[in-house]
C-alpha cells in the first residue's frame, strides 16, 4: 500500500466521481482507475461500486476513508515537523477567510510574503460554515472568522479581537452624522443586506427579528465588495461588522444600538493537532498588526 493510492482513494471518495478526482489530482482518469483498482486487490476488498451512472462507496471503502485521511495527515505532520527542526519556514499556508476578514488581513499577508518568499499561501474565502467543514477535513491549517453560535468539538477558537454590527452608510448620508443608531433609524431607509449565511446577516437576524417586517430590504449580495460599491453609489443602508470597512474610503460604520451585537474575531484551530511554524508566525504577525491594534482600541 503507497500514500499515492492512499491519496486517490481519498478524493475519489470525496467526489465520488472518477473524472472529477483525476482532473483534481492532475493525473489521467484511468491513472486512478488503475491505482485504485490495485489498492482493492492489496486490500482483497472492493472500495467502490461503479456503473454507468454513479460512483458510490462500498461498506469496506466507508470503513478505510476515516482511516486513509488520518494516514495522510500524519504523514504530512511528519514532513512539516522534520521541516520545522530543520528551521526552515518552507513549503504551503491553507488559511481560510470569511468575507469580512479580508481588509485586516492585507497588511499581513504582505509583510508575510517579503519576510518568508519560501512559503505559498493558499487563501480560500467563503461562508463560515464552509470553511470549518474544511479545517474539520484538515483541508486548511486555521480559519479566521468570527465566533460562531454552533459548537464544533474538534474546533477551539481563540478571540482575536472584539467587534460590532454596524450600519454601513456612504459619508454624505444622514445617518453618517450619527453615533450611534437604532433599529427603528433602520426602518426609514432603504436596506442592502449581506445574504444569509454570512456571519454578520445571521448575527443580525437573530438580534432584529421583531423588526424584520418593518425593514424595506431591497436587494441581498453575497460579495462584500460589491455590497460596499453599492452603498458608496446611493443612500441605501447595509448592515457589517465595522471591521468589514477597514481603510474602506467614502463609507463609515455607525453602531447600532441593541443588545449583544458584539462580534468576536477569532483565529479557528484544530485541537489536539501539530501547529506548523509558518502558521504561528502568520498569526503571531497578525496579531500585531496595525489592523488587529485598531480594532483592540475600538472595542476598548
Amino acid at each position: 500500500m503507497e500514500l499515492r493510492q492512499l491519496k486517490y482513494f481519498v478524493k475519489a471518495a470525496e467526489t465520488l466521481n472518477f473524472s472529477e478526482a483525476a482532473k483534481a489530482l492532475f493525473i489521467t482518469q484511468s491513472t486512478l482507475s488503475q491505482q485504485i483498482r490495485q489498492l482493492e486487490q492489496e486490500m482483497n476488498a472492493q472500495l467502490f461500486t461503479r456503473n454507468s451512472h454513479n460512483v458510490s462507496l462500498t461498506e469496506a471503502g466507508e470503513e478505510l476513508l476515516p482511516y486513509a485521511r488520518n494516514t495522510l495527515h500524519s504523514a504530512d505532520t511528519c514532513i512539516d515537523r522534520i521541516h520545522d527542526l530543520q528551521h526552515l519556514l518552507t513549503g504551503t499556508l491553507d488559511i481560510g477567510v470569511t468575507f469580512t476578514f479580508s481588509p485586516i488581513l492585507t497588511e499581513t499577508l504582505i509583510t508575510f510574503m517579503k519576510q518568508y518568499p519560501q512559503v505559498k499561501l493558499n487563501i480560500c474565502y467563503g461562508p463560515m460554515t464552509d470553511l470549518m467543514e474544511r479545517l474539520g477535513h484538515r483541508e486548511l491549517d486555521f480559519v479566521l472568522a468570527f465566533k460562531p453560535t454552533k459548537h464544533y468539538d474538534e474546533i477551539e477558537s481563540h478571540v482575536l479581537f472584539g467587534n460590532h454590527l454596524a450600519a454601513v452608510v456612504q459619508d454624505n448620508h444622514p445617518l453618517a452624522g450619527h453615533d450611534i443608531a437604532t433599529i427603528e433609524d433602520l426602518t426609514h431607509y432603504d436596506i442592502a443586506l449581506p445574504s444569509k449565511g454570512l456571519q454578520a446577516r445571521n448575527a443580525f437576524d437573530r438580534l432584529s427579528s421583531a423588526f424584520q417586517g418593518r425593514l424595506n430590504v431591497r436587494i441581498e449580495l453575497n460579495e462584500v465588495n460589491i455590497l460596499l460599491k453599492l452603498i458608496r453609489q446611493s443612500q441605501m443602508v447595509t448592515i457589517l461588522s465595522e471591521a468589514t470597512i477597514h481603510n474602506e474610503q467614502g463609507v463609515k460604520a455607525v453602531s447600532i444600538d441593541m443588545p449583544g451585537n458584539g462580534m468576536e474575531g477569532c483565529v479557528h484551530v484544530l485541537k489536539n493537532v501539530y501547529r506548523k511554524r509558518s502558521a504561528q508566525e502568520f498569526l503571531r504577525m497578525l496579531s500585531e498588526s496595525n489592523a488587529i491594534r485598531e480594532r483592540l482600541r475600538d472595542w476598548l
